[in-house]
C-alpha cells in the first residue's frame, strides 16, 4: 500500500497536467458544487482509508477523439457512491472509464487520479447510473455468455435488465486527413429471469423470453409508441416494468 501511494505522489504533477488537458475545467456553478463536495468528502475520510487501494491512473492521449468516460456527456469528476470491499463511501469524486472498465477516484491530495481494483468494487452509483459487478464464474445459468465486469441496472424487479457499456479505441484512415483515432461506443443488453441470464437486442428477443405475456406486451408497446431504435434503455425498462405489473 505504501508503495502504491509513493508512486502516485511521484506522478502527481503529471496527472494534474493531464487532467486539465483531457477533461477540461469550467468556472460554472457545477464546478463550485463539485469543489464543495470534494472538500466535504476529504474532511470525512483520511488517507488510511481502504478506498485508496489500487493503481495510479493516467488519462489517454488527448489526440484521441471522443471520450473513454461514461456517461457519454461526462467530462470530469462528479460525486458518486461506491461499495468497495463491502464498505460504503458516499460523495466520492469519481469517473467511470468504460474502455478500461475501471472506476477512477481522486486521491486525498485532490489532484492525483487513482483506479480502484475492480474485483473489490461491489457496486457504484454515478450520475444517476447504478452499476453492479457480476462474476461470470458465480452465475449458475449463464445462457447469455456474460463476462465478468460492470453492468448497469436499467430495471430491477421480478426480472432485471442490464446494459454492458463498452468503448474501444479504433483508427480509420482518410485520404484528406490521414489516420484518425477515436473511442467507439457499443452497448450489449441482458435480461435476467429467474436464475437465468439471456442476451437481448431488441423487441423480438425480449418478447421471446417473456412469451407468456407476449400479446399483452405487444399491445402495450403499440399503444405507447415505444421505440427501441431511439432509446433502447428506456424501452426495455418500460417493458420490464409492465411485465412485472402483468405478473403481480
Amino acid at each position: 500500500m505504501e508503495k502504491h501511494i509513493l508512486r502516485i505522489y511521484i506522478l502527481c504533477f503529471l496527472s494534474f497536467f493531464f487532467i486539465i488537458r483531457s477533461f477540461g475545467q469550467t468556472a460554472s456553478a457545477d464546478s463550485v458544487n463539485l469543489q464543495q463536495t470534494v472538500s466535504h468528502f476529504f474532511k470525512s475520510i483520511n488517507e488510511e482509508s481502504r478506498l485508496y487501494n489500487g493503481h495510479e491512473y493516467l488519462p489517454y492521449d488527448p489526440q484521441i477523439k471522443n471520450s473513454a468516460l461514461f456517461p457519454y456527456e461526462a467530462k470530469t469528476w462528479a460525486p458518486g457512491y461506491i461499495n468497495y470491499d463491502d464498505v460504503v463511501y458516499e460523495n466520492v469524486p469519481m469517473m467511470y472509464d468504460v474502455n478500461k472498465n475501471v472506476v477512477v477516484v481522486l486521491l486525498y491530495n485532490k489532484f492525483s487520479m487513482f483506479s480502484l481494483l475492480s474485483d473489490r468494487v461491489r457496486d457504484f452509483n454515478y450520475l444517476n447510473h447504478r452499476f453492479i459487478r457480476l462474476d461470470a464464474d458465480q452465475i449458475s445459468d449463464n445462457q447469455a455468455g456474460l463476462t465478468t465486469g460492470f453492468y448497469e441496472q436499467l430495471y430491477t424487479g421480478k426480472i432485471v435488465i442490464l446494459a454492458k457499456r463498452m468503448k474501444n479505441i479504433q483508427t480509420t484512415l482518410s485520404a484528406s486527413t490521414g489516420p484518425e483515432t477515436y473511442f467507439y461506443e457499443k452497448n450489449d443488453y441482458y435480461l435476467k429471469k429467474g436464475n437465468a441470464y439471456y442476451k437481448i437486442n431488441g423487441k423480438g428477443s425480449m418478447l421471446k423470453i417473456l412469451k407468456e405475456k407476449k400479446s399483452e406486451l405487444q399491445k402495450y408497446i403499440k399503444q405507447n409508441n415505444i421505440d427501441f431504435g431511439n432509446n433502447p434503455d428506456e424501452a426495455m425498462a418500460k417493458i420490464a416494468s409492465y411485465y412485472d405489473h402483468l405478473t403481480n
